[in-house]
C-alpha cells in the first residue's frame, strides 16, 4: 500500500489539507499519515481550528513514503518552509522521482527549492511572481512527479488527481461518484 505523508503546520489552510486527506483515505488503498512538523501532535490552522496529527515529523520514516503533500495557507506555508528536515526530504523525493503535491501558497516552496524550473505549475495567484517555472497557471497542474494546485476552490480536484496518480483512474471516478461530484 502506497504511503502519503500529509504535513500539518500551524497556520495551514485546514480545508485544503482535510479535503485532500479525506479523499485519499476514502480509497482504502492508500496509507495517509498526517504529520505535525512540531514537537507536538496538536496543530492550529489559519482559522483557529485545532487538529491532531497522526505522528510528529521526527517519528516518521521518510524512506517508506511515496508522496509528500503540503497544504497551503499562511503562515502555514512559511512554517513548512522553515522546517529544514521537511525541505531536505522534498528535494530527496524529487531526486527519487517520488510524488510531490502542494496547494495554494505551498507550491512556492517547490519553486524556492528550484524544483519547478522546467515544470508547468500553479499556485495561489498572489504567489505568481515567486513561481520560477516553465509555464504558470491553471487549477490543478501535473507535470512529471509534481502536482500543484491554485487553492481551496480546487482542493477536491487535486485530491482526485492524486488518487488517479497513486491508485488509478477507476478509483478516482469511484470516489468522485461516491461523494456526488459530477
Amino acid at each position: 500500500m502506497k504511503k502519503v505523508y500529509a504535513f500539518l503546520a500551524d497556520g495551514m489552510e485546514e480545508v485544503e489539507a482535510l479535503m485532500v486527506i479525506d479523499l485519499l483515505r476514502r480509497t482504502n488503498q492508500l496509507d495517509v499519515v498526517t504529520v505535525s512538523i512540531k514537537d507536538e501532535l496538536l496543530v492550529e490552522s489559519s482559522h483557529n481550528i485545532k487538529l491532531y496529527a497522526d505522528q510528529k515529523i521526527d517519528e516518521i520514516d521518510f524512506s517508506r513514503g511515496d508522496c509528500i503533500f503540503l497544504p497551503g495557507g499562511m503562515p502555514g506555508t512559511t512554517n513548512l518552509g522553515a522546517n529544514e528536515t521537511l525541505m531536505e526530504q522534498v528535494v530527496k523525493y524529487n531526486e527519487e522521482g517520488k510524488l510531490l503535491a502542494a496547494i495554494c501558497a505551498a507550491p512556492s516552496l517547490f519553486s524556492k527549492l528550484g524544483l519547478l524550473k522546467d515544470k508547468n505549475a500553479t499556485s495561489y495567484p498572489s504567489f505568481e511572481e515567486v513561481m520560477d517555472c516553465k509555464n504558470y497557471g491553471g487549477g490543478v497542474v501535473t507535470d512529471g512527479n509534481i502536482v500543484t494546485a491554485k487553492g481551496l476552490g480546487v482542493a477536491l480536484e487535486m485530491g482526485l488527481e492524486l488518487i488517479r496518480i497513486l491508485v488509478d483512474e477507476k478509483t478516482a471516478k469511484d470516489v468522485a461518484a461516491a461523494i456526488q461530484y459530477q
